[in-house]
């Protein structure tokens, strides 16, 4: 079992850890590419839907870490930091509020941060999903 949650604190640290490194390389990449081609300014749809990959894996990663914490209230800590990332990628792409482009990474550091600390200090020591 331990095995198990060691996984998928390792895969949501590095599906987070992807997403930012994403956001943070999109207006380098396109900045680069519309000085060297003045033609397709939009963004490949491709690596747009890399955010949502991203999303989907970290919402399997937060799902199990979750089942299997002994801290109850990483759990929440875990989902409401996936849920602010949706909120902000959604609204980023649909433009309901003003809000700044950097505060994405304010919940994909959170859920880095939160899965390393999952992994470090609230493992289950039995077989079973932990109950607390």
């Amino acid at each position: 079992m331990n095995l198990a949650i060691t996984k998928t604190d390792q895969v949501g640290i590095i599906a987070s850890a992807l997403c930012m490194i994403h956001c943070l390389a999109t207006p380098f990449l396109f900045i680069a590419k519309s000085c060297s081609a003045t033609c397709c300014e939009a963004t490949p749809s491709w690596w747009t839907s890399l955010d949502y990959l991203f999303l989907l894996i970290s919402f399997f990663a937060i799902h199990h870490s979750s089942k299997n914490t002994s801290s109850s209230w990483l759990k929440y800590a875990l989902w409401i930091s996936w849920s602010s990332l949706l909120i902000l990628l959604i609204n980023e792409k649909l433009q309901f509020l003003s809000v700044s482009v950097y505060a994405i990474y304010v919940p994909a550091i959170m859920l880095v941060l939160f899965h390393v600390y999952n992994l470090k200090y609230c493992q289950c020591k039995s077989d079973t999903y932990c109950t607390s």
